[in-house]
């Protein structure tokens, strides 16, 4: 039983390793530099804050 573990470990193994490397990446344009954090994020917070204060005053 220990050696069926071990054989279907090793089978997943290959597999998910031949897939990975079976990738290769498509020519095109590079890509763009990544997006800054702006005033959404502040935004979200700062409404998550403000939503949890009320529900603590409501309770």
């Amino acid at each position: 039983m220990k050696n069926k573990k071990h054989f279907a470990l090793f089978i997943m193994l290959v597999i998910t390793s031949m897939a990975i490397v079976g990738q290769v990446p498509t020519p095109g344009p590079p890509s763009p530099p990544g997006l800054p954090i702006d005033g959404g994020l502040i935004f979200l917070v700062v409404s998550g804050v403000l939503y949890g204060v009320k529900k603590k005053i409501k309770n």
